[in-house]
C-alpha cells in the first residue's frame, strides 16, 4: 500500500496544515490521492450532522470524489480526545474499525491517513495513533511546532516511531507563532541528529503552506520502496 500516515508531537500543530498542501502537491503529480481522517472530534454540527472540518479540508484537497463518510466516518461534537468523545456518545471504537476505513479503496490511489493528537494519544478503546500506524504500515510523517522544547518533543517521538519499526518519512516544523528566537534553529539541531529529511516553516508569503518538492518526492520514494529506517545519532 502506498501513502503516508501524518502525526504530530501534540495536537493543534498544524497536521491538517501540512496534509492539504501534500495533497494537493500529490494531485498535481496525477497522483490519486485516497484521503482517511477515520475519527474526528470537535465537529461543527450543522442540522443533524455533525461536520468534520480537518477531514472536509483534506477531501477538498485531494479533489477525492468519495463521500465525506468514507474519509471520517466517526464524527464527535465535544472537542476532547476521540476515545473520551467516544465514550461519551456511549460508542466503543476499535483500532481494527479504523484500520478497515483506511484500508478502504487503499488500492486505488495513496493513501493519506491523519491521526489525532499525537503520537501516543489514544484514538481507539483498544489504541493509540501509534497502533494504527502499526497496523496500517506506513511511512510516518512527523509535524512538531517550531518552538522552544520542540527538539525534546521531536527526538522522543523519534524514538518512539523506531521503537513500532515504523520508517519515517520526515520532519515538519511549523511556525504557529512569532516568539521564537532569532539564535534558535532547531531544524539545523535535528538534522544533525536525524538520518531524514527535516523541513521547516513551508510558508507562502499569502499563508498558504508550500510543501517543497524534496519532501513529496521523499513520500513518493518511501512509500513505493520502504526505504531504510531512521536512527538517531549524537
Amino acid at each position: 500500500m502506498q501513502g503516508v500516515f501524518i502525526t504530530g508531537t501534540s495536537t493543534e500543530v498544524g497536521k491538517t496544515f501540512v496534509g492539504v498542501a501534500i495533497a494537493r502537491a500529490l494531485t498535481q503529480h496525477d497522483i490519486k490521492v485516497i484521503p482517511r481522517k477515520p475519527i474526528e472530534s470537535g465537529c461543527i454540527k450543522q442540522g443533524d450532522e455533525l461536520i468534520p472540518q480537518d477531514a472536509s479540508a483534506l477531501k477538498i484537497a485531494a479533489n477525492y470524489q468519495g463521500s465525506l463518510s468514507e474519509v471520517c466516518p466517526y464524527r464527535f461534537e465535544p472537542p476532547i480526545s476521540p476515545v473520551r468523545a467516544a465514550h461519551l456518545a456511549n460508542k466503543i471504537l476499535t483500532t481494527e474499525q479504523l484500520v478497515n476505513i483506511c484500508l478502504q479503496g487503499s488500492e486505488d490511489g495513496f493513501v493519506l491517513v491523519e491521526g489525532a493528537g499525537g503520537f501516543y494519544s489514544p484514538l481507539a478503546e483498544n489504541g493509540l495513533n501509534a497502533d494504527l500506524a502499526l497496523a496500517l504500515q506506513l511511512p510516518v510523517l512527523l509535524v512538531a511546532d517550531d518552538k522552544l522544547g520542540t527538539l525534546s518533543q521531536v527526538l522522543l517521538n523519534v524514538e518512539a516511531i523506531q521503537m513500532r519499526g515504523l520508517q519515517l518519512a520526515g520532519v515538519v516544523l511549523n511556525s504557529l507563532n512569532d516568539e521564537m528566537s532569532d539564535h534558535m534553529d532547531n531544524a539545523a539541531d535535528l538534522r544533525e541528529r536525524l538520518d531524514c529529511p527535516v523541513f521547516a516553516n513551508p510558508y507562502s508569503q499569502d499563508g498558504s503552506c508550500e510543501l517543497p518538492e524534496a519532501l513529496i518526492e521523499a513520500l513518493i520514494s518511501s512509500s513505493s520502496s520502504g526505504g531504510s529506517h531512521i536512527r538517531v545519532v549524537g
